[in-house]
């Protein structure tokens, strides 16, 4: 109950300060190019139950739905306003949006797609969906520069799910474990720490 009660006025004071932003963000993505603002994709909550998550749209059209689903290295879809809000992670503020609805925590593993989540073991998939996906997590923190690491790869899928998947899986389950209201708390501003100070 305290961890939703966090959640949900956190998240809710978020978007109320944040929300200069939200409509300076709308305004350059509307002017970037033709669509939506917000992009929304399928991801696999608590009970594996499926729900959209809310990003800011980055890309050009709509994002592909099929076939890889890293963005890696230079996309040329990726427009100009879209490579700042994502290397700045300001494209995943409208996740509060999911927090508030309860699809989502402000600290939590993150919400994968159904593609990954298929691969997960039992053991895995009763641990990591046995809690709300998060905004931010320890496996969040540790791999904020994914993408950039995934580009040294020849076969950055492979390498997504053999090795940075699971050791992101096993960051989170022992978050899981482990987690307590004060630990969410430092974790939390931990994040904002990484957003204004990114190696």
């Amino acid at each position: 109950m305290l961890k939703r009660l966090l959640d949900f006025f956190g998240a809710l004071g978020g978007l109320i300060v944040l929300s200069p932003v939200f409509l300076a963000v709308a305004i350059a993505v509307k002017l970037s190019s033709p669509g939506p603002v917000f992009f929304r994709q399928v991801r696999v909550g608590r009970g594996g139950k499926p729900f959209k998550i809310f990003k800011f749209r980055t890309m050009t059209g709509s994002e592909p739905t099929s076939g890889p689903i890293l963005t890696i290295g230079h996309n040329p879809r990726v427009t100009a306003v879209g490579e700042v809000l994502r290397d700045s992670k300001i494209d995943e503020l409208p996740q509060l949006i999911n927090v508030v609805l309860g699809h989502m925590s402000l600290v939590g593993p993150r919400p994968e797609v159904p593609k990954y989540v298929e691969k997960y073991t039992p053991e895995q998939r009763e641990i990591i969906l046995s809690v709300r996906p998060g905004l931010t997590g320890p496996a969040s923190l540790k791999f904020r520069n994914q993408t950039q690491l995934l580009a040294q790869y020849d076969n950055p899928e492979h390498v997504y799910e053999t090795i940075v998947m699971q050791e992101k899986i096993a960051l989170n389950a022992a978050y899981i474990r482990d987690a307590t209201f004060m630990s969410d708390v430092k974790l939390i501003f931990q994040t904002i720490a990484a957003l204004f100070w990114r190696s």
